[in-house]
């Protein structure tokens, strides 16, 4: 893959989001500090970004090269050039919560996602989790979209990694989206930890920040149910 191909799939990637109604070419031009004009020009292949300005683009959109490259070799690629894929299940949202194995039975349907995709992913486990089985998917509701648009679009796939439990950040400049369990819901929120409460904060301003209670013997531990290390989009 080279530089054009990046620049393709960050292009591809923002129409999806402006056709779903999550960004516009203005606000996106706000975001990143560019003049209308420029990303215009960009979204229209008239115009390519320098580097500096990809990862501009990238940052105002919270996204990651990771999050745009496909997740799957293009089909007809030979089996000897292909790499293992893994079938990542997606369930429910208690099954993803409460469910140390996945059962078939409780499987919804799966994602293929290139294996050192997964395995590539650093591992910051709580003691009791480290048998669980390591990643699942949950399909982004409405609900959980709203407040995190355009970071999370209705009908993607978050993939969850069930062994990072810990709230120090994965990347030094990018905040962590974590699934975690507030009550009986699996909620999809940044999180802080202050005092005895964790914070779940929403990507967008206007969705109130949610406060999670820590009891006397309680660690964030016991509510987070794991990073969204990659996150499917919809097709």
């Amino acid at each position: 893959m080279n530089f054009q191909d990046l620049h393709e799939l960050l292009r591809l990637e923002l129409q999806r989001r402006i056709e779903r109604g999550l960004l516009t070419g203005s606000r996106l031009a706000s975001q990143a500090g560019f003049q209308q004009a420029h990303i215009s020009n960009f979204l229209n292949r008239k115009r390519a970004l320098s580097l500096e300005g990809l990862d501009r683009v990238l940052t105002s959109q919270n996204l990651t090269i990771e999050q745009i490259l496909p997740i799957v070799l293009e089909a007809g690629a030979s089996q000897r050039e292909a790499e293992p894929v893994e079938a990542v299940p997606v369930v429910s949202a208690s099954t993803a919560m409460d469910d140390a194995r996945i059962a078939g039975a409780v499987v919804i349907e799966t994602v293929p996602v290139i294996g050192a995709r997964l395995r590539e992913n650093r591992a910051k486990p709580a003691p009791r989790r480290t048998q669980w089985e390591r990643f699942v998917a949950v399909r982004v509701d409405a609900q959980q979209a709203a407040a995190m648009a355009p970071v999370l679009a209705v009908g993607a796939l978050a993939v969850i990694d069930r062994h990072y439990n810990s709230l120090a950040p994965y990347r030094a400049s990018q905040p962590n989206i974590y699934a975690v369990r507030s009550g009986s819901m699996l909620m999809l929120r940044y999180v802080d930890f202050d005092e005895r409460h964790l914070i779940l904060r929403p990507f967008l301003r206007e969705f109130p920040v949610q406060l999670i209670g820590l009891r006397e013997g309680e660690s964030p531990a016991d509510y987070v149910v794991g990073r969204v290390c990659m996150v499917v989009a919809e097709v």
